[in-house]
Order: structure tokens, then C-alpha cells, then sequence
């Protein structure tokens, strides 16, 4: 229990793979859970992490477009801590990695200002026994389904980690002359484009600093999230998030296993 102080007792002990009732569990859908197999990982358990967080409080100038930075860091600082929470459950099955991780914020109804944040995700171990943790030693994180996990893998690509990128804005407000003028006119709103411009960047610059952190080559199945949260209209928290990875070896796929979506307007 020392090793991982953060994790309940409870938790320890459904980790505990001598006990003998162990069991593996896993959120990977059946079809999920056998590419992921056939990628030659094994799944160890179901692991997790949670913070509740006080964002705290941070007055803006509705005339300016200007960045929320206690705001920012906060919501940064709560997945950074589900994160590693969910790493120690991993560490504590000697995992390689964690796939399919979810990240969530619920708004808990015990104060205005709380959220729960939680990581979840499926542990592995490589069958291969090489090496597949980061350069920092830790278990990999992915938010990758089980289908582009075996794409991955078999193109000779690995996953270094799970990146994010968080920005809270404000966009500044206009006033009752500028409204007026813009009345029955087609005309863009630079102030609300640069403002949401802004923004976007700074969360994409955010998640690609810690990805070259990890010493990855690029970042997949990225996603840019956007959420007013329980802060208003003009306040907005753009949040980029995907999987780094880097080339371990040639690719192992043959054309007729890249499987296009069936929605795709490229298949034939």
C-alpha cells in the first residue's frame, strides 16, 4: 500500500492479482476487447481515477478578449490528477498501458463551483514483454478505440500517451452601439472570431508541448472539445486532447485490413 498511497484500500485489493478470486474486468466493447488481443496485449483490469475540484473564481473585463488562467489551470490541474490516479492502478497490476481511456467532468450538485473529474480505462501488458512504457517510465495512456489500437500496432506505430491542451476564455461582450450598427447587417464579428481563434490555438499548442514532452512524432484521433461549463455565455473552455505516438517498426498490414468506415464517401 505504500507504494501507491492515492489508492484506497478498496481499490488495492480488486487489484490484487494473488487474491484468489481475481478476475479481469474492462469497458472494451467484445470486439474491442478481441483486436485489442490480437494486437498481442493482454487486458488486466479496469482502472480509474477521480478528483473533485474547487475551480476557484476569476473576474474578466467583458469588454476584452483575455484568457481565464485560473480557470485554465484548474481544469488542467484536476485531469492531470484523475491521470495519474488511473496510472497508479495501472502501476499496481505492472500494466504497459492503459487503453480506451475516457475522460469526463461531472458537475457534482454539492456547490456551484465543484466537479468531478475521472479517467477510466482498460490495463494491458504486451505479450511480447518489450518494452512499452513512456521515456519516464510509466504505463502508456490512450484514448484510441480497440480497432484503431490494432491499426496502430500492426502499422508499426506505438502509443506514448494520452495529450491535452486546456484553455478557458472569455470573449468579450458588445456594446449596445456596436449591437445597434450591426442590425440587418451581414458583417463577421472579428472581436467573437479572434477571441474563439485564440483560444483554440492556445489549447492545440498546449497538448502538442506535451506530446513533444514524451518525444512522440505526432498525435492521432485528436479531438477539440468545447464546453461553457456552469461560467456563462461569453466564458468557454476549448479542451484538445488525442494520442501521441511514435514509429517502433515497419508496418505488418496488408491493404485489405485498413478498413474504412461505412460512412466514408471513399469506399467504393
Amino acid at each position: 500500500m505504500d507504494r501507491f498511497p492515492d489508492i484506497p484500500r478498496e481499490a488495492l485489493e480488486r487489484l490484487n492479482r494473488e487474491s484468489g478470486h481475481f478476475v479481469f474486468t474492462s469497458d472494451l466493447t467484445v470486439n474491442e476487447f478481441v483486436l485489442v488481443d490480437e494486437a498481442g496485449f493482454e487486458p488486466l483490469g479496469l482502472v480509474m481515477g477521480s478528483s473533485i475540484y474547487h475551480i476557484g473564481y476569476q473576474p474578466a473585463n467583458w469588454r476584452a478578449n483575455q484568457e481565464m488562467t485560473v480557470l485554465s489551470q484548474a481544469m488542467y490541474n484536476a485531469r492531470e490528477l484523475a491521470m495519474t490516479r488511473m496510472e497508479e492502478e495501472a502501476e499496481a497490476l505492472s500494466a504497459d498501458g492503459v487503453v480506451g481511456v475516457r475522460l469526463e467532468v461531472k458537475h457534482a450538485e454539492w456547490g456551484e463551483h465543484l466537479a468531478e473529474f475521472i479517467a477510466i480505462g482498460t490495463a494491458v501488458r504486451a505479450r511480447d514483454g518489450g518494452n512499452w512504457r513512456t521515456i519516464h517510465g510509466k504505463p502508456f495512456t490512450s484514448d484510441l478505440s480497440g480497432q484503431d489500437f490494432w491499426t496502430l500496432i500492426k502499422a508499426g506505430w506505438a502509443p506514448v500517451g494520452l495529450v491535452m491542451g486546456s484553455c478557458v476564455y472569455h470573449i468579450a461582450q458588445q456594446s449596445l452601439i456596436q449591437t445597434l450598427r450591426q442590425l440587418g447587417q451581414n458583417t463577421e464579428l472579428v472581436t467573437f472570431t479572434q477571441g474563439l481563434y485564440d483560444a483554440r490555438e492556445l489549447a492545440m499548442e498546449r497538448m502538442q508541448t506535451e506530446a513533444a514532452g514524451l518525444q512522440a512524432q505526432g498525435i492521432v484521433g485528436v479531438h477539440l472539445h468545447e464546453d461553457h461549463h456552469r461560467w456563462g455565455s461569453h466564458v468557454v473552455e476549448f479542451f484538445a486532447v488525442g494520442t501521441a505516438v511514435r514509429r517502433v517498426g515497419e508496418s505488418r498490414l496488408e491493404p485489405a485490413q485498413l478498413v474504412l468506415p461505412l460512412n466514408d464517401p471513399w469506399t467504393v
